[in-house]
């Protein structure tokens, strides 16, 4: 007799960003479509300078969303020793190219070339990443214009449709990075659904962290340490975003001791498998909002 296999469905507590990661895919493939009727094939570029494995596998990632979703996307792999100049040159392109109405320049960079000018270069229209000053900027000022960057984006859409209130909720945010942690904060902190929380920012120089973490309704762990929040740490009933991706003994780790965590937590994200699908599906968002913004 063959043996039958047996999913196990995860704990009720556990968020499962695949699945609402491939929601929103569902939504985007019906506003690709209306695109496409009207003549317009949402176009994303992605540029790697360099061969770090990681990135390798983060833009492939990304190249599959597009296929599924049927948007256009092309790859532009530069030399590690590329200057600052010559990456410029090729942004001036891909700004240039009316098929593009996206590009994403995948960090992290060669230390030749800096960062702040090579996302202040991107024109802030194809800009889907959300880190262009004037994105930036827009989202400080609540202006939804703008791009969001993707991962808190991302996780802003998680609470949302976990059904998680943030209205009112005490938020402590571990880490102050421009990619995560302060837009993550600048996001919640803002008037309208999915926001209007009170967000405390926590960092290296933060006296007694776990403190600031047992008072959090919701806290959100991105500060690239392997399992820094411990179940101590966290207030029963408490929801966990866990952002981190630390590479140990060639294993994947959060920043969060998962296994310890979910006994005491209301809800929480696993790792891989909560916050990672959800940073693409945004970046898919991003990309077709370009392009039927080109439109109007």
């Amino acid at each position: 007799m063959p043996s039958r296999k047996f999913i196990i469905p995860p704990p009720d507590n556990v968020i499962d960003g695949r699945a609402i990661a491939a929601l929103i895919q569902r939504e985007l493939a019906q506003r690709v479509a209306e695109l496409k009727k009207r003549g317009t094939v949402p176009g994303l570029a992605f540029v790697r300078v360099g061969d770090d494995a990681a990135s390798k596998v983060y833009v492939g990632r990304k190249e599959k969303a597009c296929a599924e979703l049927g948007i256009l996307s092309e790859t532009h792999v530069l030399p590690e020793k590329t200057s600052e100049a010559e990456l410029l040159a090729l942004l001036g392109k891909l700004n240039a190219d009316p098929r593009l109405h996206g590009i994403l320049v995948q960090a992290p960079l060669p230390k030749q070339i800096r960062e702040p000018v090579v996302y202040a270069t991107v024109l802030p229209q194809k800009d889907v990443d959300g880190f262009h000053p004037v994105n930036v900027g827009k989202l400080m000022l609540g202006d939804t214009t703008g791009f969001r960057p993707c991962t808190p984006a991302g996780i802003v859409e998680l609470l949302v449709r976990s059904n998680v209130k943030t209205e009112g909720a005490e938020v402590v945010v571990l880490g102050r990075g421009n990619i995560v942690g302060k837009p993550m904060a600048a996001m919640l902190c803002q008037k309208g659904p999915g926001a209007n929380a009170t967000v405390t920012i926590c960092h290296s120089a933060t006296r007694d962290i776990a403190a600031h973490c047992r008072r959090a309704d919701i806290l959100i762990a991105a500060l690239g340490v392997a399992e820094f929040v411990k179940a101590e740490m966290v207030k029963p009933g408490a929801v966990v975003i866990d952002v981190g991706v630390n590479r140990v003994e060639g294993k994947l780790i959060g920043d969060v001791d998962f296994a310890s965590v979910l006994k005491v937590a209301g809800k929480i994200t696993p790792n891989p498998g909560g916050v990672g699908p959800m940073t693409i599906a945004m970046l898919m968002q991003n990309t077709v909002r370009a392009a039927e913004k080109s439109l109007n």
